[in-house]
């Protein structure tokens, strides 16, 4: 038995026909195999296995024991377990979060923790500025240290009888980097959330993982700036004139990227507004594609990332190829036990990451206001 109804009952039943249309509309095409998501106990334990596998429960769904989706799919493992709860995120009755948590609490947490990651994926800018993502099972990582000085060590040419072949020097960093947990509380009452429907709560959730991308952003920056402890800070070029910003300081900054390319600019809002008026950027197109898609003109064909937390009157170009890597001890994750068992009234959403420099010459700022 589950719910009020057996699963027989359930697939036969028009409410099941309904939901399948409004868990997803558009995206469900033709019925909906449950048979094995039916079998499938969704609980504490579970969640506990895949932790254990270093999987979220949705990857822990997908392998071969459990309900793994063919590739015509219209709803993935975690998926088919909300249509076999009956919840609903749309039509003329969505379910609310009291009906989830009656229903069936435990898929609660990754439901969570799914949106979350959709509202991560709302500032895909993240994914733009980084040039590797890897994962480590320990809390301190130690990067490459990759020698440029002296490029023509390495540079291709033709190598003579006896004559020593090109090198690349390669190493560790001095100082590892420490891969730090940070951690947001989403604090609120039952009350205020047992009405709400799930498409109002996915808003909510959506919200929290944009903010938490931003911040992610902000730490990036930072250390693009003033580097991973290993002695690597981005240089700095002044401006022509302090206190100002135009066409040829851009072109100053993108000469710098040598044999590098400038494909990423980043710099707060202020200097943003700046770079679009600039008059040599004053494209007829641009404000036609600005106005109906809100996609920014790509100067000297570097994509602009708008961060508030760089300083004003920095401009910071990159070769994000090059430049930035992610590290993670833990991917994100929000505090299940809490959310099945309590009610959560103060549910933790946690990730444990850091980023370090790969090339420190891939990633150079320019001052616009000094001394």
């Amino acid at each position: 038995m589950r719910g009020i109804m057996d699963f027989n009952q359930f697939l036969q039943s028009a409410g099941n026909a309904n939901m399948q249309r409004e868990l997803d509309p558009g995206a469900v095409a033709g019925p909906i195999d449950l048979s094995r998501a039916a079998a499938i106990d969704v609980n504490h334990d579970l969640y506990t296995e895949a932790e254990a596998r270093g999987l979220t429960l949705s990857e822990l769904l997908e392998l071969d024991e459990y309900d793994p989706s063919q590739a015509n799919s219209s709803l993935d493992a975690f998926e088919r377990q909300l249509a076999l709860a009956g919840i609903r995120f749309g039509g003329k009755t969505p379910t609310t979060v009291e009906q989830f948590f009656q229903q069936s609490p435990s898929l609660l947490p990754e439901f969570m923790r799914r949106e979350i990651r959709k509202g991560q994926a709302m500032r895909p800018e993240l994914s733009r500025l980084v040039a590797n993502t890897t994962t480590v099972a320990s809390n301190s990582y130690t990067p490459f240290f990759i020698d440029t000085s002296e490029s023509s060590k390495f540079s291709l040419r033709p190598v003579g009888d006896g004559a020593d072949i090109p090198q690349l020097l390669v190493t560790e960093q001095n100082h590892a980097v420490k891969v730090t947990d940070y951690g947001l509380a989403l604090k609120t009452s039952y009350k205020a959330l047992r009405y709400r429907t799930t498409s109002q709560f996915r808003v909510l959730l959506w919200y929290i993982g944009f903010r938490l991308q931003t911040d992610k952003i902000a730490m990036l920056v930072d250390t693009i700036i003033n580097g991973d402890g290993n002695d690597n800070a981005t240089t700095v070029y002044n401006s022509g004139v302090s206190g100002t910003l135009d066409y040829d300081d851009l072109i100053t900054l993108w000469s710098k990227f040598t044999p590098f390319e400038m494909n990423t600019i980043v710099c707060h809002v202020n200097q943003m507004k700046t770079i679009l008026t600039l008059d040599e950027f004053k494209d007829p197109m641009a404000g036609y594609r600005f106005q109906n898609s809100g996609d920014l003109f790509s100067p000297l064909g570097a994509s602009l990332v708008r961060c508030d937390e760089v300083p004003t009157d920095l401009v910071i170009g990159l070769d994000s190829r090059f430049a930035i890597e992610e590290v993670i001890t833990q991917p994100l994750m929000v505090e299940y036990d809490k959310v099945i068992e309590q009610r959560f009234e103060e549910a933790v959403i946690s990730e444990s990451v850091t980023y370090a420099k790969v090339i420190k010459e891939a990633s150079v700022a320019l001052d616009t206001v000094y001394s």
